[in-house]
């Protein structure tokens, strides 16, 4: 895993579906530097490590993907947006489902499947019981 600085956090809010986190993606982040000349555009990659990190802190799983499904990048995410990245789980199969969108607006979505060993932590505290 990349393990990229997280972007600022202005609000988080937990739901019976999962989080939401509205973030600031500033202009100054290093990800935006070469990342093309006519515009800067923030990477695939950190968007997904950003999904990868707040979901498995969120969720209580190790950082261990197994696979990528239905991975999509739709927008361009640009310097100084205010996005909100949207993680749901589902514990019996260790998979985070994410969307980066605004409104109606959306830059990216797709599954992040976790190895076998990554499990939750409450899944680990009951199986220790």
């Amino acid at each position: 895993m990349i393990k990229s600085a997280l972007p600022q956090i202005i609000s988080q809010q937990t739901t019976d579906d999962g989080i939401s986190w509205q973030i600031f993606v500033a202009a100054e982040l290093d990800y935006f530097k070469g990342h093309f000349e006519e515009q800067a555009v923030l990477p695939g990659v950190t968007q997904l490590d950003w999904a990868i990190q707040l979901g498995c802190q969120a969720f209580g799983y190790q950082p261990d993907v197994a696979s990528l499904e239905v991975l999509k990048f739709q927008q361009l995410m640009l310097p100084d947006s205010q996005v909100e990245l949207f993680i749901s789980h589902n514990a019996a199969k260790s998979k985070l489902t994410f969307s980066y969108r605004d409104g109606e607006k959306r830059y990216a979505s797709g599954r992040i499947a976790l190895t076998e060993n990554a499990g939750s932590s409450t899944s680990s505290k009951e199986r220790q019981s």
